[in-house]
């Protein structure tokens, strides 16, 4: 039977594979057929991550992101024992609800060293020599906020936005290397993650906003089959896009 999301053989790396939207991205994928390189910080979450997933030809590498500049040298580490990378999913992020009155440099900076910095090292690295296959796909998943305002997350917005830029521009640039580009902009997941911002909400607040998501509020599964598909054959002809996974919130 014909699955044009098959991805068996193909080498994935995910980052942020440690919960939420990378984890579950790692399951499904592997669910597909893909052998997994795992990427976090905490080692310990990395290795339950690890045991969800089905098949074999996995790994795990503990990293900090932060480091960018150490990125590429990394990459051609992980390729040498991994085998050359066919895609990379940049799932990593971090999010800080801040006021603009309470917003400081160094949060700023903490947000776009993880969410921007590291999509280009990551990038970067992704298109050295035996690093990849010769042709590829990047995934980098952005947010609804970072294509619609909201209170409280300028920084984050900001940073956002940055890889809705990133993206096109990449696309642009590594076409003629064979190498597709495309991110995903979900709207509230239930995470880990957005859990924690939700309960920063009033009851009042969390009802209003799930009222916006005219399909109700998401699960990182919703999220993780855009990623496969922007991986897998089904996008051969994508690059340079935005894929809104968001139940409905940005038609308003």
């Amino acid at each position: 039977m014909l699955n044009p999301l098959d991805l068996s053989g193909q080498t994935i790396l995910v980052t942020g594979a440690s919960s939420g939207i990378g984890r579950e991205t790692a399951r499904l994928i592997s669910q597909l057929g893909a052998h997994v390189v795992l990427v976090g910080r905490n080692e310990e979450r990395l290795a339950e991550t690890l045991r969800l997933l089905e098949g074999d030809g996995h790994s795990a590498e503990q990293f900090d992101l932060s480091s960018a500049d150490e990125i590429p040298r990394w990459l051609k580490r992980i390729s040498a024992s991994s085998g050359p990378l066919h895609g990379l999913v940049h799932s990593a992020g971090i999010i800080k609800l801040r006021p603009l009155r309470a917003l400081t440099s160094q949060a700023v900076d903490e947000l776009i060293s993880i969410n921007v910095k590291a999509a280009l090292g990551l990038a970067k690295g992704f298109c050295q020599k035996n690093v990849r296959t010769p042709s590829g796909s990047i995934v980098l998943v952005s947010s609804v906020v970072g294509l619609v305002g909201q209170a409280g997350l300028a920084a984050y917005a900001a940073s956002k936005c940055a890889i809705v830029g990133l993206t096109r521009a990449l696309a642009v640039e590594l076409a003629g290397e064979h190498i597709r580009v495309n991110c995903v902009a979900p709207g509230v997941v239930t995470t880990e993650m957005g859990q924690e911002q939700l309960g920063m909400l009033t009851p009042e607040q969390r009802a209003a906003l799930e009222a916006m998501h005219l399909l109700g509020f998401g699960s990182a599964r919703d999220v993780s089959y855009a990623i496969a598909f922007l991986l897998a054959e089904t996008a051969r002809w994508i690059t340079g896009t935005v894929l809104v996974v968001d139940g409905g919130y940005t038609a308003h």
